[in-house]
């Protein structure tokens, strides 16, 4: 079985750092808060090209800590209306609502999977105070266009970068693109810790400043407390992790963009979708997901051929339970993309026998 993503074997590369890393933290005695966690900080940051980085526990941490940090500051209140796409993770939803704010779905374009930067405007109300791009699979989003509506409107930008770890728009990283960005280090990711962990990157000292005690239950000295927060934190263990990843992810992303160019070139099959790509470095494919009329039946055929997949999202955001407030809305494209998406298999560890035989198997399907 040729496996979606095979963790074990992409951890295994670095095996013998990650020890030398896990002892060392080990012998420091210090494991919240440290020296790992100070570097490490240092070092996304410089990568991303951007002033600040503030790890956390996690990627809805990351994103509800900006916009927690910005009620703080008084730059949004309970009630403002934040534009998600409406085909995301539903991460990205309830990082708005929990904060009280108020999520607005707008729909994506078809072909790269992110936000239509033309229906944007549509959305905006009185009460409208940000956009919040995802980068979904990997691709960036239509930056360009986003900040001139942001621009025209007084708006806000979040980046909610979890799945695009050191993509490049106009000579710019995912990260420093907008006015502060939210990752996620879940394991699966192109960087990816051996837990969970996040981070908040922003060129904003006050917002990096309050989020900092934000993440650590509203203190900045020790028994004192300014806010009603969080207890979010990555610790020393993931940090010192993450520091030897780091030093890989643009390989590893050269690896991915060679995969999916293969893919691009090789997969011919009229009844499967390719997605959009002009090859440049603004995907670093997280993900490489096709579409099928019948992707059900795609998917059980590669699996009887021994090629396991996933689906990335089968069920869309207002349809889930939690925002049944929304059950009675229509979103015919994320509903679409929900029906038809299919995620191949893509990591840096993929053999070219791999890629050729999952190309030649999706070739010879028919419905």
């Amino acid at each position: 079985m040729i496996k979606f993503l095979d963790l074990l074997k992409m951890n295994l590369r670095d095996s013998e750092d990650l020890d030398a890393a896990f002892k060392r933290v080990l012998a420091s005695g210090s494991y919240i808060m440290g020296n790992e966690l100070e570097k490490f900080e240092y070092e996304f940051a410089k990568y991303c090209g951007t002033s600040y980085c503030v790890g956390v526990g996690n990627g809805l941490d990351a994103l509800s800590l900006i916009f927690k940090g910005y009620i703080a500051l008084g730059k949004l209140k309970e009630g403002d209306e934040i534009l998600v796409p409406s085909n995301t993770f539903i991460a990205s939803v309830l990082a708005v609502s929990a904060c009280n704010l108020k999520p607005v779905l707008i729909e994506p374009e078809i072909g790269t999977f992110n936000i239509d930067s033309s229906k944007i405007e549509a959305g905006i109300t009185a009460k409208t105070k940000a956009i919040m791009a995802v980068h979904l699979y990997g691709y960036v989003c239509d930056m360009e266009a986003i900040y001139e509506i942001a621009k025209r409107y007084n708006l806000l930008i979040i980046e909610d970068a979890a799945q695009a770890h050191g993509a490049i728009y106009k000579n710019k990283r995912a990260g420093s693109l907008a006015d502060a960005a939210g990752f996620s280090f879940y394991p699966a990711k192109n960087l990816g810790a051996m837990g969970d962990g996040g981070a908040v990157l922003t060129a904003d000292k006050e917002l990096a400043t309050c989020i900092k005690s934000l993440r650590n239950y509203g203190s900045k000295i020790k028994y004192n407390h300014e806010y009603k927060a969080l207890n979010s934190r990555l610790d020393e263990v993931q940090a010192a992790f993450l520091r030897i990843k780091l030093k890989r992810l643009d390989e590893d992303n050269t690896k991915r963009r060679g995969i999916a160019t293969y893919y691009l070139k090789n997969i011919n099959n009229k009844e499967v979708q390719l997605p959009y790509w002009d090859f440049s470095e603004n995907h670093v494919f997280h993900l490489f997901v096709v579409r099928c009329k019948h992707r059900d039946l795609l998917k059980s055929y590669l699996e009887r051929n021994g090629i396991e997949t996933a689906i990335h999202y089968p069920k869309p955001i207002h349809k889930q339970e939690a925002y049944s407030e929304w059950k009675n809305n229509s979103f015919p494209i994320a509903e679409q993309l929900s029906e038809e998406v299919l995620s191949l298999p893509m990591s840096p560890v993929l053999s070219i026998e791999e890629m050729t035989y999952i190309c030649k198997i999706i070739n010879e399907y028919e419905s």
